[in-house]
């Protein structure tokens, strides 16, 4: 089992886990991936502020439908 990630193996585990639950052990590299990269993080927070956004957009545009 190899727990070291690429930087484009880490963004696809961080996509990914929007979708679904990721492995034990993806987990695992991609928290260790995190801790020593920089960019990655930054990447992982703006996945999380496009969904944070994403929903308030949701939100606004269900209270805005006609019904």
């Amino acid at each position: 089992m190899i727990l070291r990630r690429t930087c484009k193996e880490a963004a696809a585990l961080l996509v990914a886990r929007e979708d679904r639950a990721l492995s034990l052990p993806d987990r695992v590299a991609l928290r260790l991936h995190l801790a020593a990269c920089e960019a990655c993080p930054r990447f992982a927070r703006q996945l999380q502020l496009m969904r944070e956004a994403f929903g308030r957009w949701r939100q606004q545009a269900g209270d805005d439908a006609p019904g």
